[in-house]
């Protein structure tokens, strides 16, 4: 099959306009255009559109994920194309990628095969500019609070308890503990700092949840950014700074619009990492979609356990969403991969690998089923190698569990190979109540929030806090905050946070390290294993396979 970039550069785009009036019935007066084939909607529209009739929510979630690949972004594409060929006004929302895995170990994030969204590297990079204002946000809200602190600190903030991070959307691993404000007085108070990277941060978290510019403003006015000598929490709202940061997000917050290579309608806006945030695109772009569509599929990132959880639990919960049902993305190769193959061997037919490692697909839909009560169905996305006796027992398994195992060769077919899943998406799109249930209720506390999610969701038998996350959970439970919902921060590749023990362990051992309240977004992030909020680089990072000619074509970005 040709590369990604040759078949993006195959077709055609439609201008912009022409997708959103032909698609979603928008004229052109209600886009900010970015050039032909990328436009912003207009906030005066999406006010226009609040009250318009919503459409069927569908996530697409997965199995956890291998380095033999699920493929849940060019499912979601490839389905909603299929749905379009049955006649289906269906749109697709996703997040932007960041740059961070663009260059590092990920490569590029738009889809690939006949199932991509386009223009590609427009999207990879730098697209509208959404994280560059984001990153500049967050970096005014730390510039203040130095500031404030070096001119007089009349707040009494405690420079050993600042809590706010700077940011950048690449992976840098020498910026994770670093000093600020060394070369004397006229620098600043010299402090221990850190550095995130864009996608990891509060700031993204709240972004994605906002719906309008107000609640944005307010949100980021709620964050706390640091204590004062005797533990009082300081807000961005008592530096007067989100007034300010909002003015530098206004423009970002409006949904992008771009399309398929079939020219079905894609909003792409915020990307919070789904390992550390809540993983979901923004709610504004996912209203936007359901006001103009009769079918939204969405993706929430990595497998069931993080994805489909922190999508209900945080973004649907939070928003007042509800999905109708779901899809679970597994490849034989990636069953093979949980039940021992190693990666090299995945070629060969094997049956018996299929079926061990399927206990993973069977704990997500169960989880799905029995935990959030979605109804689900299986994309089996077909690579050519599969043979139709592992094809079976995958579709067997699925059965043994009630949900319906449907393959998908969207990558090399688009849409056309994706219509038996559409189908199967529009029977349960038919049968489905929109009910969702949660895992937790919502005025539990902190602790029982997260032994909900651990021992109903990861199947542990315990959560246990290290000393340092104790007397977080404390600070927080003392200024008020702990009522709020958990986001785990959690290795994606188990269900456990030991990233080596695949398939479906049980009585393992969540143990929570760090605590870091997100105030703004309205979530406590439990911090397990050893997952950074600043990636580092791959020996071999991607960016050393990319490159650019003379009439700025890029290659290697798939």
């Amino acid at each position: 099959m040709p590369t990604d970039a040759t078949i993006a550069g195959s077709v055609t785009p439609w201008p912009i306009s022409r997708v959103a009036e032909q698609m979603l019935g928008l004229p052109e007066e209600a886009l900010v255009p970015h050039g032909r084939h990328v436009a912003k909607i207009d906030r005066t529209w999406l006010r226009r559109l609040e009250t318009a009739p919503q459409g069927r929510l569908v996530l697409v979630t997965g199995i956890s994920p291998t380095p033999a690949g699920e493929g849940k972004t060019t499912t979601t594409v490839g389905l909603t194309d299929g749905l379009r060929h049955l006649g289906v006004r269906a749109t697709a929302a996703l997040r932007e990628p960041s740059m961070g895995p663009v260059f590092g170990m990920k490569g590029g994030a738009a889809g690939g095969g006949w199932s991509q969204v386009v223009p590609m590297v427009d999207i990879n990079l730098h697209f509208t500019g959404d994280f560059a204002a984001i990153a500049a946000a967050n970096n005014l809200l730390s510039a203040l609070i130095d500031n404030h602190v070096h001119q007089g600190n009349a707040l009494d903030i405690d420079p050993r308890r600042i809590s706010w991070k700077r940011v950048l959307d690449v992976n840098d691993r020498a910026l994770r503990d670093v000093v600020v404000g060394l070369g004397g007085p006229s620098n600043g108070v010299p402090r221990e700092e850190g550095w995130d990277i864009v996608v990891a941060s509060e700031l993204m978290a709240i972004f994605c949840l906002a719906t309008s510019l107000t609640d944005l403003k307010e949100r980021i006015g709620r964050i706390v950014v640091a204590h004062t000598r005797d533990r009082r929490p300081v807000t961005a709202a008592d530096l007067q700074a989100h007034e300010a940061m909002t003015i530098l997000l206004a423009e970002a917050l409006q949904p992008n619009l771009v399309q398929t290579l079939e020219h079905s309608p894609v909003f792409v806006h915020g990307g919070p990492f789904a390992n550390i945030a809540h993983g979901c695109s923004s709610v504004l772009a996912t209203r936007t979609a359901l006001a103009t569509s009769d079918v939204v599929v969405t993706e929430a990132g990595f497998g069931a356990d993080l994805g489909a959880e922190k999508f209900i639990d945080l973004k649907c919960r939070l928003a007042g969403l509800l999905p109708s049902a779901a899809v679970v993305v597994a490849t034989v190769r990636a069953l093979k991969y949980h039940g021992g193959v190693a990666l090299a061997d995945l070629q060969a037919e094997d049956t018996g690998a299929v079926r061990a490692g399927a206990a993973n697909l069977r704990r997500h839909l169960q989880n799905l089923r029995d935990v959030f009560g979605v109804p689900a169905v299986v994309a089996i996305n077909r690579f050519p190698q599969d043979t139709d006796a592992e094809i079976a027992v995958v579709r067997e398994i699925t059965a043994a569990e009630g949900a319906e195992a449907v393959e998908a060769t969207h990558v090399p077919h688009g849409g056309a190979g994706a219509t038996d899943l559409a189908h199967a998406v529009q029977r349960l799109l038919y049968e489905s109540e929109d009910e969702v249930s949660y895992c937790y209720p919502q005025d539990a506390d902190i602790v029982t929030k997260a032994e909900a999610v651990a021992r109903r969701v990861y199947r542990a038998s315990e959560v246990t806090w290290s000393a340092t996350a104790r007397r977080q959970l404390q600070q927080i439970s003392a200024d008020g905050y702990g009522h709020l919902p958990v986001c785990f921060a959690k290795t994606p590749y188990s269900f456990s946070t030991n990233p080596s023990r695949l398939g479906a362990p049980e009585d393992h051992v969540v143990d929570v390290r760090e605590v870091r309240l997100r105030a703004g977004a309205g979530f406590v992030v439990l911090i397990t294993g050893d997952v950074m909020t600043m990636p580092g680089l791959p020996r071999q990072p991607a960016s050393a396979t990319m490159t650019i000619d003379d009439d700025g074509r890029v290659s290697g970005l798939s």
